[in-house]
C-alpha cells in the first residue's frame, strides 16, 4: 500500500493503555490493543515519543534517542510491538524530535561545561547583549526563549521549555549524529517518522529581534535559510535509502510554500501537515481565547491548502492530535448530538484529499474533560502560562480556567476510555492515573460502542472500509461547492468516471440543500438512516452524506 492510500492512527503512549498497573500507558499496553487497531482498519501507527526523557514536555524532551522510556518498557517490548504491528499488515512510525533535546541529554551536559567543549556547538549559545538575552524571542511555553547558564556566562536558546535546549543544525557533526540515530531505528524495522516542528531546524544566524510588526509571532522561527538544504541532506543520507515515510509537522509553513517541503522532485519530505485550523495557544489565548473557526473560514483553509498542494505534493489531514483539544468539543455538540457530530466530522476527515490521521479516542468521540483547578493540569504550557498570567496577578484564575478548559492540550491526553469500569479500563482500578480520566467514560467507551451497531466506533470502521475500496477518496480531485454557506460543507471528489458529493451539516439545525434534478444520486454512506431523495433535501443536525453519481 502506498502511503497516500494509508490511514494513520496516532497513539499517545502515556494515555493509551497501561498494562503494568502503574497509572502510565506503556508499550505492552499498545501490544494488547493491536487487534483492536487492526480491526479498526488503520494502516500506520504513529507513536508520540517513547524515548528516555525526564518528561518536562511529556517525552518531547529526549535525553537518550536510542533508549526506551523506562515507564513505557524495554527495547524487547518495542521489538515485540514492532513485530506484532508488521504481522498484522500495519506499519509503525516514530516521532523524530530533533529541533531540541532534553537538557539532561549527555550532549547538553557536555555542552554546558565549557566554551571549548567539543559538544559546545551541538547547541545554540550566545553571549549576553547589554546584560540581557541575545534577542527578544519568546518561548512557546511563556517567557524568553533564552536561558542564562552561569557555568559559562552565556545563554542557550530554547524555543520551548527551559529543559528543551535547541540543537544547532549548523553543526555538521550534530546532523550526522541525528542521521545515525534515524538509521538505528530504520535498521531495527520502523517504517518512518513524523517529524516534530521540522521547519525550525534552520535559524537565522544573525538572531535578529522580531520585526516591529511581528513581535511575538512564533511562526518567525520557521523556514530558516538552510532548512531545505538540511532536509535534502537528510533525504539523501537516510530517507531515500529505506522504504519509509516522512511526515513533517509544518508549524509556520504557509500553503504557498508547502511544496518546497513536499513537492515532487524536491527530495525532502513525503507529506506535511499545517496549523491553519489548529487552536491558537499563544500565551494570551489562555485568557483571551480566539473564537472557534466559523465554517466558511474552516472551508477556506482546506481549499487554500488543496489548491496550493495540487498534484505536485501531498498533505496529511487531521482534526485531532495531542496538541489540540478534542475535535467533537470544537465543532460538534457533545450534549445533544454527540454521535451525530462525531460521525459527521469523521466523514469529512476521511473524504478530504490527503492522508488522514485519526487521533486516539476520536474514533469513539472522546470529548474535552472539565479540569477544576490548575493542579489537575499536567501540560507545561498550561502551567507556565498560569504562572505568567495568574500567579503574577495580571488576570483572575477564573478567566484562565475558562479558557484552558477550551484550548488546553491536556483535553486530548486524558486516558483512553476502554470500558465503563473504574479508570475507564485504562489502568488498574485502585491506581491513580497520571492524568485525570474524563468522567463520561461510563457512557463513552470502546466496549459499549463495539456492540452498538450505530456507534461512533462502528461508523468509523464502516467508513474506513468504504474509503479503502474507493480510489476517488485518495486520488480524486477536490472541489468545494458551497464555500460561503454558514452551515453546510459540500464538496465533490472526482476520479475518471467516479463522482462523489460529500455534504456535512455543521449545525444543530435542520438545513436545506438543493440538489440538481438532472443528476441521478445514490447514497454511498450516511451517518443517519437514509432519507428519501428529492430536489430539496433536508439535512438533519450534524448529518453527513456521501452521494455517488
Amino acid at each position: 500500500m502506498h502511503w497516500k492510500e494509508a490511514i494513520i492512527y496516532q497513539i499517545y503512549p502515556r494515555s493509551f493503555n497501561d498494562a503494568d498497573g502503574d497509572g502510565v500507558g506503556d508499550l505492552m499496553g499498545i501490544i494488547q490493543k493491536l487487534d483492536y487497531l487492526h480491526d479498526l482498519g488503520v494502516d500506520i501507527l504513529w507513536l508520540s515519543p517513547i524515548f528516555q526523557s525526564p518528561n518536562a514536555d511529556n517525552g518531547y524532551d529526549i535525553s537518550d534517542y536510542q533508549a526506551i522510556q523506562p515507564a513505557f518498557g524495554k527495547m524487547d517490548d518495542f521489538d515485540e510491538l514492532l513485530e506484532g504491528v508488521h504481522r498484522r499488515g500495519m506499519k509503525l512510525i516514530l516521532d523524530l524530535v530533533v529541533n531540541h533535546s532534553s537538557d539532561e541529554h549527555s550532549w547538553f551536559q557536555q555542552s554546558r561545561q565549557s566554551k571549548e567543549n567539543p559538544y559546545r556547538d551541538y547547541y545554540i549559545w550566545r553571549a549576553p547583549k547589554d546584560g540581557r538575552e541575545p534577542n527578544n524571542w519568546l518561548s512557546f511555553f511563556s517567557g524568553p526563549a533564552w536561558e542564562y547558564d552561569d557555568v559559562t556566562g552565556e545563554y542557550y536558546l530554547h524555543l520551548f521549555a527551559r529543559k528543551q535546549p535547541d540543537l544547532n543544525w549548523e553543526n555538521p557533526k550534530l546532523r550526522q549524529e541525528v542521521y545515525r540515530m534515524m538509521q538505528f531505528w530504520l535498521n531495527r524495522g520502523v517504517d518512518g517518522f513524523r517529524m516534530d516542528v521540522i521547519p525550525f531546524l534552520s535559524k537565522d544566524p544573525a538572531f535578529p529581534d522580531y520585526p516591529t510588526d511581528r513581535y511575538g509571532d512564533l511562526t518567525l522561527y520557521a523556514n530558516g535559510p538552510r532548512i531545505h538544504e538540511f532536509l535534502q541532506e537528510m533525504n539523501r543520507d537516510v530517507l531515500s535509502r529505506y522504504d519509509c515515510v516522512s511526515i513533517g509537522e509544518g508549524f509556520g509553513v504557509t500553503a504557498d510554500i508547502a511544496n518546497l517541503y513536499v513537492g515532487s522532485g524536491r527530495n525532502e519530505l513525503d507529506m506535511i501537515y499545517h496549523f491553519d485550523h489548529a487552536v491558537p495557544r499563544d500565551e494570551i489565548n489562555f485568557v483571551e481565547p480566539r473564537a472557534e473557526f466559523p465554517l466558511p473560514e474552516l472551508k477556506a483553509v482546506f481549499d487554500r491548502w488543496d489548491a496550493a498542494i495540487d498534484d505536485i505534493g501531498w498533505q496529511n489531514t487531521y482534526f485531532g492530535n495531542h496538541d489540540n483539544p478534542r475535535v467533537v468539543s470544537r465543532f460538534g455538540d457533545t450534549e445533544r448530538y454527540h454521535c451525530e457530530s462525531a460521525t459527521m466530522l469523521a466523514t469529512v476527515l476521511l473524504t478530504l484529499r490527503g492522508t488522514p490521521t485519526i487521533y486516539q479516542g476520536d474514533e469513539i468521540g472522546m470529548t474535552n474533560c472539565l479540569f477544576n483547578s490548575i493542579d489537575e493540569f499536567d501540560d507545561v504550557q498550561v502551567r507556565n502560562a498560569y504562572e505568567a498570567l495568574v500567579a503574577s496577578g495580571r488576570y483572575p484564575a477564573e478567566q484562565f480556567m475558562a479558557a484552558a478548559n477550551r484550548i488546553a492540550r491536556d483535553h486530548a491526553r486524558t486516558p483512553m476510555q476502554w470500558f465503563d469500569s473504574q479508570n475507564a479500563g485504562f489502568t488498574a482500578a485502585k491506581v491513580i492515573p497520571w492524568l485525570k480520566v474524563n468522567p463520561n467514560y461510563s457512557t463513552i467507551n470502546v466496549a459499549a460502542q463495539q456492540v452498538a451497531p450505530d456507534s461512533v466506533l462502528n461508523y468509523h470502521k464502516n467508513l474506513i472500509r468504504w474509503r479503502k475500496k474507493t480510489p476517488a477518496m485518495v486520488y480524486g480531485t477536490y472541489r468545494d461547492l458551497l464555500p460561503d454557506h454558514p452551515a453546510l460543507y459540500a464538496f465533490e471528489r472526482h476520479l475518471n468516471e467516479a463522482r462523489f458529493l460529500i455534504i456535512a451539516n455543521f449545525s444543530a439545525e435542520n438545513t436545506e440543500l438543493a440538489i440538481p434534478e438532472t443528476l441521478v444520486w445514490e447514497i454511498a454512506m450516511s451517518n443517519y438512516p437514509a432519507p428519501e431523495i428529492d430536489n430539496k433535501t433536508i439535512l438533519r443536525p450534524f448529518e453527513a452524506r456521501i452521494y455517488q453519481y
